[in-house]
């Protein structure tokens, strides 16, 4: 049986890249979808795009600004009365600021707070009372190995990363004797679409992307996001069921090689 059969998933940042290839799994998996983007194109897309792969498949795309807790509370109930339910959340949804702490602005500060980190909380928030009804779920927030470890030129991000860690830490403790699970996934160097899309502005080819853009890493390569979105698949279902208030580093071996370097 397909192992998520039975399942209703809350998935953010679904229009692409992780999120995406998150569905994808998870469709495949036998799980329903809602599937959440800021852009509500790219949601489309990606729920036609599931459907396309499993006919099957009952996806529900939603247009959401998570930064808002009512608009989130709004979007999780109307999920829920729409399938009767959510077993699992994935917090996906993301931005970056580029550039060193000391010049980061308070507005720059608000912007990457808001998404990376306020609809993680907003999310987890509403999504909370309707797993405790069930008397389990799972949460897993998508942090990253630079969460974990810093490096220079993308404090905000990795701060808020960082947070995202601590957040699913916290909440396990707290929600484990309702028989919800929570967990962070902390991906390395992903390709996706985001990415490609950077370096073609910067007239780097994806080819080139590709070859050079992960040497950091012992792998010397990017991750693909499904690669990602395997290790979210093991920590939302069953299989990790004695797993809780862990943070999975998903990195090619980055951060063991950054570890050898010092």
């Amino acid at each position: 049986m397909a192992r998520l059969q039975g399942k209703v998933a809350f998935i953010t940042g679904g229009g692409g890249g992780i999120g995406a290839a998150t569905a994808m799994l998870f469709a495949g998996e036998g799980a329903g979808l809602a599937l959440v983007d800021r852009d509500a194109a790219a949601a489309e897309t990606a729920a036609s795009e599931v459907r396309r792969r499993f006919p099957s498949a009952d996806v529900l795309p939603v247009a959401a600004d998570l930064s808002d807790e009512a608009e989130t509370r709004r979007v999780v109930d109307a999920a829920a009365a729409r399938f009767g339910g959510l077993d699992i959340l994935v917090n996906v949804a993301g931005i970056r600021v580029y550039g060193p702490l000391a010049e980061a602005d308070a507005g720059s500060w608000d912007s990457i707070l808001a998404i990376n980190l306020m609809a993680t909380v907003h999310c987890c928030k509403a999504v909370v009372p309707l797993l405790r009804s069930r008397g389990r779920g799972s949460i897993v927030n998508v942090s990253s190995v630079f969460g974990v470890a810093g490096r220079a030129g993308m404090g905000q991000y990795d701060v808020t990363k960082a947070a995202v860690v601590s957040l699913s830490r916290t909440l396990a403790i707290e929600e484990v004797e309702h028989g919800i699970r929570v967990n962070a996934v902390c991906p390395g160097p992903t390709i996706t679409p985001y990415h490609i899309a950077r370096a073609k502005a910067r007239g780097v080819s994806e080819e080139e992307l590709r070859r050079t853009g992960a040497q950091h890493t012992l792998m010397k390569r990017w991750a693909e996001p499904r690669e990602v979105a395997c290790a979210i698949l093991y920590l939302a279902g069953d299989e990790s069921s004695f797993v809780t208030g862990t943070a999975l580093v998903v990195d090619g071996g980055a951060s063991a090689a950054a570890g050898g370097s010092s």
